[in-house]
């Protein structure tokens, strides 16, 4: 899962790129409105936590000319201000969630993996795929019962085609929702963590549950026979 973190704090905003990164997300930070807008527009986030008031361009401008662009991105708005008329704003210009400030850190995670699951249409933390779950609270995955022990990537990888069950993803889509814009990852990483994914969830089970489609990319989902 790839996040926008649009936060102008500079001790706040790396906080929360730092601690969402460790929760197994992709981040990208900036502090500066007008690089949040165009950042929203290029790149297919599954959340955006946005800092209402940012330079440049402020927060509620950006939700506004996101939504009027037709762009469905969840956003989580933050605000020092706690009047009801600006949450009501923000609700209004389309915003998912509203957050205040000062916030409690898993008050915020929660936030965030409910606007990722509105985002994918789901409405519960567990994602089910046949016998496999995935549970996106507790970032833990079992299969058949038995727990399936992930690196904070693989458990990323898991959780968003565990989002896209039954659809073939591209390498590209996985890649642009998996590593940010500082990530240095090799041409064939996607294909390498797949690897690991199989190794982890299919190889002791009858049932394979991680399919390649030739020239097109990877389905989680039980094929039919």
């Amino acid at each position: 899962m790839r996040i926008l973190v649009a936060e102008d704090h500079p001790s706040l905003g790396q906080s929360l790129a730092d601690g969402l990164r460790e929760e197994g997300y992709a981040v990208d930070l900036t502090a500066d409105g007008i690089e949040a807008m165009h950042l929203s527009q290029v790149n297919p986030y599954d959340a955006i936590v946005l800092d209402v008031m940012l330079p440049g361009k402020d927060g509620f401008a950006i939700l506004r000319a996101l939504r009027q662009r037709g762009f469905k991105t969840p956003v989580l708005c933050l605000t020092a201000r706690d009047a009801v008329e600006d949450r009501v704003h923000g609700l209004d210009y389309g915003a998912d969630d509203y957050l205040v400030k000062p916030f409690a850190w898993d008050e915020l995670l929660a936030r965030v993996r409910a606007v990722v699951r509105r985002g994918h249409v789901k409405a519960s933390a567990m994602l089910q795929v046949a016998d496999l779950q995935v549970d996106t609270a507790a970032k833990v995955a079992y299969r058949a019962g038995r727990r399936i022990d992930l690196s904070a990537r693989e458990f990323g990888l898991l959780e968003y085609l565990a989002h896209r069950s039954g659809q073939v993803v591209s390498r590209t889509d996985i890649w642009d929702h998996l590593y940010d814009q500082n990530d240095e990852a090799t041409s064939n990483v996607v294909d390498v963590y797949i690897g690991y994914l199989r190794n982890k969830i299919d190889r002791e089970f009858p049932v394979k549950l991680i399919h390649t489609r030739r020239g097109q990319g990877y389905l989680l989902g039980v094929e039919e026979p």
